[in-house]
């Protein structure tokens, strides 16, 4: 994903609301099969992060971005972006093309 397709998913994440919290529990199947129906739906989305939860955002960000096949957008604080493409007709956001370099 290029710098520009990045900020431009950040920009439509800024709209969105947290569709998703973790907790204390961390990342259960639970979540990460709610992660991946949502991301499913929407292709992009906004993870929050409660307080009680003790384990940092960046390793969280990386482990449910593994298990759900898609890409972190951003982290910043306790908030998570991910972006997955949808396929065929499904896919709702047409990321930017990324300039070529020659």
């Amino acid at each position: 994903m290029t710098s520009k397709q990045r900020a431009f998913l950040i920009s439509l994440a800024s709209k969105e609301q947290t569709i998703i919290h973790i907790g204390k529990n961390g990342i259960t199947p639970e979540l990460t099969a709610s992660v991946d129906e949502a991301l499913e739906a929407r292709e992009l989305i906004k993870i929050g992060m409660q307080q009680n939860c003790a384990d940092l955002p960046s390793v969280l960000a990386q482990t449910v971005s593994e298990r759900t096949n898609s890409e972190v957008v951003q982290v910043i604080g306790k908030k998570i972006i991910l972006y997955r493409e949808g396929k065929g007709k499904k896919k709702k956001i047409e990321l930017p093309k990324a300039s070529k370099k020659g």
